[in-house]
């Protein structure tokens, strides 16, 4: 629930009178610390030149034996840098913010040319489409933490910063699913660290990868690599896209601390190093939810959430030893949504009810070490923990019986240990070489049931505990015809021990640099997914009483990609990006006693259906074009816009083609932003920024109202199934704002407005088991949202 928006109107005004109130004219400096390294190797380069663009007299400095740098005494505000090494390509980095009370801290890459080019100096400027995993060559660019918490309406949440960029959508407002060339949100797979999250969410379901609200802290994240289509081998056990999220180490010289309040709650940070005498730096973060904060206050909310998160990043180098870094994140939620609390005519149903109480928690625990064997290899071995963890409970009553009945509840969780480790080589300029194994040991919990008033008793859908592995090795190899061509191979191979099924992926790419600022690639691969785990361990009731698990045969979802884009920049600023694709997906779970069934369409609820008896005979196609058209951040402005038009089908067990649950049919966005300078010394900016989406409603499958009240339980009409659609979707946020900086500290706020027009994705569609009665909402009007932070 947000803040009653008459408060956030006066906190508001009272920051921007509060920044506008002058300050001290003396020109304000920071300190810029960093490192260079090879792209491939990552070996820190000594000796390279590190110049600030556009200053007089020139204020620059070098690298140490490590790589590592500290250039003192720039200016606030936006700076560019300019980065130099013999036999690499020379670098300009630009947009880098610079602001009192937080040293930036950048990892700098460098790219070594193919061939000497004594007569041409290569000057490039470190595009924000490029990904930092140099192996992927399509369909992958990387993002950083200014451009999460820039984008209005992103509420500092890379899935939702992500929905700006071409072929992918929002499911709905109300979560952060995210639907990736008309694939189900099930298909995104999350890295942290290269560990994988299943679903890094508050109020998280098992078996999806969105929620409400965002477990992942910004503010503790590197520049990180966002993947949509035919992956590296390095990449497994997804379709869709993969999240490569990196998290940054602390400052190597100076503790720093910040505060920050907005809509993912009041955080506390801090980072530094351990001390003075050692390179061993820590970094860490608790946030506690709004909502339990005013409660605590004693206002009276609504609905009762609350949640909490804490994440860190400790690295500890060695001299002889490699690096060693113990990371985490941890978070639990719990949500009480009482119509017992309130009077009959606000219950969710005129006849009846409902009392829900949910919660879950993630804890992420891993252990890592890098060690190079000499400059051009390097082992990254790592080792961790991921517990998730549901309790739900819904309790129903009516007019007549108001006495609470326990009607569904689930108290399920998985553990999952990982111990993985890759080699790395990097033979000459034009060649790269990694293999690495990976070993997954699941041991899993589920137990749900729900009472059926035709049966009067309950269905239990699970009740299995269970432990099994899921084993992964792959190799890859990169080679660059000189510095203009490149062509990459890999090989992935998966087995899951649950049943002993087993899938062997190629991938293949070639990029073409047509000219210095024109470029093709092409993408090719096989990927496979296992099924969400809870759905090996659904039941089928037999005659004897019993149950039999019937899914527990499942292979692995697969699916044929194929990728064709093109690249061209305009200017140094300006860039034009079309992509067109096809997948195929194929040996996707379908059901022979509801033939119109796909799992496919199964991801952006609170709750996976648990369907049982299922096959791998289904199939599906999707296939697409997309626009990007990017100005990146110069002149104080900046703007992105994306139009996707695409196809999503599927053949259930009756082989009959229909749209999916994600066929939108098309996407236009566009987000943008500008910053006017204030003051002699332009200490100070105000901040503007608006986002404007469009999108095609999606499809769905309608309840069977007569068969639903005579049945007691929820029936689908699914010989309709996916032919009705929503209205389309049409969302505006609005940003003003403020950034100050001062001596010891800065502070920037913003206030987004949110408005939904009548034309919104129904976020509430459910259906009167007693009466047949159907009741949809949509979340339509304006929704403002407050930041303040603090760093010093």
């Amino acid at each position: 629930m947000p803040l009653p928006r008459y408060k956030i109107y006066c906190l508001f005004i009272v920051f921007l009178v509060v920044g506008f109130q002058s300050s001290a004219q003396e020109p304000l400096t920071q300190t810029i610390r960093g490192k260079v390294i090879d792209k491939d190797s990552r070996v820190g380069l000594p000796g390279a030149n590190i110049i600030l663009v556009g200053t007089k007299p020139p204020l620059g400095t070098s690298t140490d034996e490590n790589g590592n740098f500290v250039l003192k005494n720039v200016p606030i505000g936006r700076q560019s840098l300019q980065i130099s090494y013999t036999g690499y390509q020379t670098v300009v980095l630009p947009d880098i913010v610079v602001r009192t009370g937080k040293e930036p801290v950048l990892a700098i890459e460098l790219q070594e040319e193919v061939k000497s080019m004594r007569e041409v100096e290569i000057v490039a400027r470190q595009r924000k489409d490029q990904p930092i995993n140099p192996m992927a060559m399509v369909s992958a660019r990387s993002f950083s933490i200014d451009e999460t918490n820039k984008y209005a309406g992103s509420y500092g949440d890379p899935a939702r910063m992500v929905a700006n960029y071409a072929g992918v959508v929002s499911s709905r407002d109300n979560r952060n699913d995210i639907i990736i060339r008309g694939n189900s949100p099930m298909g995104l797979q999350y890295l942290l660290n290269g560990v994988e999250i299943t679903n890094p969410n508050h109020f998280s379901a098992l078996g999806t990868t969105g929620g409400p609200v965002t477990m992942l802290n910004v503010n503790l994240l590197a520049n990180s690599d966002f993947l949509t289509s035919a992956f590296p081998a390095s990449y497994g056990n997804a379709l869709s896209g993969v999240f490569d999220l990196k998290m940054r180490t602390g400052n190597p010289d100076t503790r720093e601390y910040w505060g920050e309040l907005s809509f993912n709650g009041l955080e506390f940070g801090l980072e530094g190093p351990f001390s003075k005498k050692s390179s061993a730096t820590y970094l860490a973060a608790y946030r506690y939810s709004l909502t339990g904060l005013l409660e605590n206050m004693g206002i009276k909310l609504k609905e009762s959430a609350q949640y909490q998160d804490l994440s860190f990043n400790l690295a500890f180098p060695t001299k002889k030893a490699g690096t060693f870094k113990l990371f985490g994140m941890g978070g639990t939620s719990k949500i009480k949504i009482l119509d017992s609390d309130k009077p009959e005519d606000e219950w969710t149903f005129p006849t009846h009810g409902e009392d829900i109480v949910t919660g879950s928690s993630l804890g992420v625990a891993g252990l890592s070490h890098l060690y190079f064997f000499n400059n051009n290899t390097r082992i990254l071995t790592r080792l961790s923990v991921v517990s998730s963890q549901l309790e739900t409970r819904v309790d129903t009553f009516s007019i007549r019986y108001k006495t609470p009945f326990v009607f569904a509840g689930e108290k399920s969780g998985e553990l999952k240990y990982n111990l993985s480790s890759t080699v790395m080589k990097k033979f000459n300029a034009a060649n790269n070489f990694d293999f690495g194994i990976s070993a997954d040991l699941y041991d899993v919990n589920y137990a749900d049931s729900q009472y059926v008033s035709r049966m009067d008793d309950y269905r239990h859908y699970t009740g299995s505990k269970a432990g099994f592995y899921l084993l992964q090795t792959f190799t890859q190899w990169k080679h660059k015809f000189g510095n203009r061509f490149s062509s990459y191979i890999g090989l992935r191979y998966l087995y899951l021990t649950l049943n002993g099924t087993w899938s062997l992926d190629p991938r293949l790419a070639f990029s073409w640099n047509i000219s210095p600022t024109q470029s093709l690639n092409f993408g090719a691969g096989l990927e496979s997914q296992i099924q969400p785990h809870m759905m090996y361990f659904v039941q089928t009731p037999v005659k004897n009483g019993g149950y039999v698990l019937t899914n527990k045969e499942m292979g692995f979802s697969k699916s044929g990609q194929f990728v064709l884009g093109y690249n061209a920049l305009f200017s140094e600023y300006f860039r034009l990006k079309v992509d067109t694709y096809y997948q195929y997906l194929f040996n996707i779970p379908v059901s022979e006693s509801i033939p119109q069934y796909s799992i496919i369409n199964e991801g952006t609820e609170y709750y996976v259906e648990r369907q049982d008896s299922l096959v791998n005979k289904g199939t599906g196609i999707n296939y697409g074009l997309e626009f990007t058209l990017e100005k990146f951040f110069s002149r104080n402005y900046f703007f992105l816009f994306t139009a996707s038009l695409y196809q999503s089908q599927y053949k259930g067990y009756d082989g009959i083609t229909r749209n999916t649950a994600f066929n939108g049919n098309f996407v236009l966005n566009g987000v943008g932003g500008y910053e006017l300078p204030l003051g002699k010394t332009k200490q100070r900016a105000l901040i503007f920024g608006l986002r404007v989406t469009w999108a095609g409603g999606r499809p769905y499958v309608p309840y069977d109202q007569e068969a639903t009240v005579k049945q007691g339980q929820v029936v689908y009409d699914w010989e309709d199934a996916y032919k009705p659609r929503f209205n389309n979707y049409f969302r505006t946020s609005l940003r003003i704002g403020l950034r100050r900086n001062e001596k010891k500290f800065n502070m920037e706020f913003y206030f987004d407005l949110q408005y939904r027009a009548n034309y919104t994705y129904v976020y509430y569609y459910r259906i009167d088991v007693l009466t047949g009665d159907i009741y949809k909402e949509y979340d339509l009007g304006f929704y403002p949202m407050a930041v303040v932070r603090i760093q010093f």
